[in-house]
């Protein structure tokens, strides 16, 4: 018997502001789980935008997240890394951690197809990583990484790491994560990486990935790709226009500049592959150990209105920030 129904979720109210505000679960019926969160994530590029309410009027729907209450842009309940105990369910689940696509909140009742199983290895804290990794996972699809590739991630952000780490997973590439920031050298160390300041990065590479958010980490991207290579665009730049130089090289070096977004899966997996079975590969992939040096920090979620604001406001040391129920 459950003693309440009704739990708190963090809302973004006004720019930059949010707060902490109580909510109905909905009634509950066969086919519904109940989970009481034990950690969720905060997704720096995405909820940053969010907070600051700039995203673009034209993605207010295909930005949504799969339980967004509210609407773009205030006020509005949004995320997508949660991780908690099944308290109420299918006998197969109760008592399980399970991940679920759901914004910051301490309990919630979803359909039971929306949450996943963590796989035997992978601590529950870890495992807000999920949806960065399946992100980077869907990255490496687009971009086409084979066997003895040079291939340069640029931004060594939560996401750009992931992708690099499965980057260097397959055999013979060469990999090199790039950052301005050169404390990042040592995040590479710990997963492996190879490390290069912009200035450093070497050129003719045969995939290029970015997702530094930055203007000026997509125009080094093009500089470093080889004839005919591949630049693969991870960030989301919201409202945000960058300037580019299409009038130099990228015209003579034939280029491809490519979108990778999470929403959908690329063409030749969509055959064979689902969102559920995409993001049961991606808590796979999240058995390492090494991944924890991706945490850099955690508070408790009844200071989640203090502690957004400071956490998006800009800290370059700052990577997934777990939030503890």
């Amino acid at each position: 018997m459950l003693m309440t129904e009704t739990a708190h979720a963090f809302w973004t109210v006004a720019h930059g502001r949010g707060e902490l505000r109580p909510t109905s679960l909905p009634g509950d019926a066969d086919g519904m789980v109940t989970v009481s969160a034990h950690y969720s994530g905060i997704s720096r590029g995405t909820e940053s935008l969010v907070f600051a309410g700039q995203v673009p009027t034209s993605e207010f729907e295909r930005m949504r997240a799969p339980f967004q209450e509210g609407d773009f842009p205030f006020p509005v309940k949004y995320g997508y890394a949660s991780v908690g105990r099944v308290e109420q369910g299918p006998d197969s689940l109760l008592e399980r951690i399970v991940f679920c696509l759901y914004p910051h909140q301490d309990r919630y009742r979803v359909p039971v197809e929306a949450v996943t199983l963590l796989p035997d290895g992978l601590p529950p804290a870890r495992a807000v990583l999920a949806a960065n990794m399946e992100t980077a996972l869907n990255a490496c699809w687009d971009a086409g990484i084979a066997p003895g590739d040079r291939v340069t991630v640029i931004g060594a952000g939560v996401v750009g790491a992931l992708v690099a780490w499965l980057s260097a997973s397959v055999p013979g590439t060469d990999t090199t994560l790039v950052d301005i920031n050169p404390a990042r050298a040592d995040l590479a160390a710990r997963l492996g990486l190879r490390f290069a300041k912009p200035d450093q990065a070497e050129d003719n590479q045969d995939v290029v990935i970015h997702a530094s958010g930055s203007e000026a980490g997509l125009v080094r991207a093009l500089q470093l790709a080889g004839f005919e290579a591949r630049i693969v665009e991870l960030s989301w730049f919201g409202s945000h226009r960058p300037a580019l130089p299409l009038g130099q090289a990228f015209h003579s070096q034939r280029l491809e500049l490519r979108c990778s977004q999470v929403g959908h899966l690329p063409a030749h997996r969509r055959a064979r592959w689902d969102h559920g079975r995409r993001l049961a590969k991606a808590l796979e992939l999240l058995t390492d150990p090494r991944l924890d040096t991706l945490i850099s920090g955690e508070s408790d979620f009844r200071d989640l209105p203090r502690v957004m604001p400071e956490l998006l406001a800009g800290c370059a040391d700052a990577l997934c920030h777990r939030v503890k129920y």
